[in-house]
């Protein structure tokens, strides 16, 4: 049964058992765990997959023993994928009605077999969430302003969010920050606002490279200005763009002569995950099949000169990325 995060509030949750709690957004998951656990006002544990599944009988011990004078159980199990569904199935199958298990998965294909499993069973609760719009943020902070009565700009406010990469876990994280340093006062500026929040965690190396092999310098400035990448990160910026360039190498050699992009993606083996589909369409669009082999020889060389001089590798590596992502990538490769 799947249930949308604006409609938990009108439903009674804590009569299911196991609900699954998966997607993107990990502030929003994070919120709707924590009013699980609240309703259920039992005792809680945790689990990682990995732990579940390197000791399973000792996992289905807990689920199946329940003391008379102990408290009822939720186990909250994380970073779960696909591997717990026979778990989960082996415990439906034992008809455990005295335990509760809250699942907390990153994002599920719509062909996944544990998501079509949890949206196809009336017992099984299904919570999807989504990276949050600024839209959303904004409300977030105009609301946790208001509730203290405190005056902020709409400049202001628009400042915290940005600086939040969409984050709204972050987002609290810095609003409560605010909220210790405003102590009696009723207002504050844009200039304070920017000294005392941190940036968001670095974009993810997966953003900056798409970017810049989609040839947008601006995002790709940005993404490079707001983040701080370490020496140690090189490697694995490049690795990435490595990786990416080889697949859009495999996909170019396969496009015949009529140029069906989508035809192409939609086939591809390993499938291409639905979100990533639009940047990989344009990247197939930019690049032809000489330009990436040509790339993949500058992704080489650039690794052998960072190794030559490590400490001024990050600048031969932030040199590479402007010279991809800029408008006139096609005559330097």
């Amino acid at each position: 049964m799947i249930v949308k995060s604006y409609e938990i509030p009108g439903k009674r949750l804590d009569q299911h058992n196991f609900i699954l709690v998966y997607g993107d957004n990990e502030g929003l998951k994070q919120e709707i765990i924590d009013k699980l656990k609240n309703s259920f006002n039992n005792t809680n544990i945790y689990y990682d997959e990995a732990q579940v599944l390197s000791n399973i009988n000792d996992f289905f011990n807990n689920v199946l023993n329940q003391s008379l004078f102990e408290k009822e159980k939720t186990l909250i199990i994380n970073r779960c994928s696909e591997k717990i569904l026979d778990v989960m199935n082996q415990i439906l199958e034992k008809n455990a009605s005295e335990v509760k298990i809250i699942l907390n998965a990153g994002l599920l294909e719509t062909r996944s077999k544990l998501r079509i499993t949890y949206e196809k069973n009336k017992e099984l609760v299904i919570i999807p969430t989504y990276k949050d719009t600024s839209q959303t943020l904004i409300e977030i902070t105009r609301k946790f302003f208001n509730n203290y009565k405190i005056s902020l700009s709409q400049e202001t406010i628009n400042l915290l969010v940005n600086r939040c990469n969409g984050n709204r876990g972050h987002l609290k994280s810095e609003l409560n920050k605010i909220l210790l340093y405003m102590h009696e006062k009723r207002t504050i500026s844009t200039e304070e606002i920017y000294k005392l929040t941190n940036l968001s965690e670095n974009y993810s190396i997966n953003e900056l490279v798409n970017n810049s092999l989609s040839k947008n310098i601006k995002k790709t400035s940005e993404i490079l200005s707001e983040s701080n990448y370490r020496t140690e990160d090189a490697i694995l910026i490049l690795r990435i763009f490595l990786q990416k360039a080889k697949k859009l190498m495999e996909l170019l050699e396969k496009l015949d002569d009529k140029k069906n992009i989508d035809s192409l993606i939609n086939s591809s083996k390993p499938p291409i995950f639905w979100k990533d589909k639009p940047v990989v369409k344009k990247q197939l669009e930019i690049w032809s099949l000489k330009k990436i082999r040509e790339l993949i020889d500058k992704i080489n060389q650039t690794e052998l000169n960072f190794k030559k001089n490590s400490q001024s590798g990050l600048l031969f590596v932030f040199d590479f990325i402007f010279e991809v992502s800029s408008n006139n990538t096609s005559n330097v490769f």
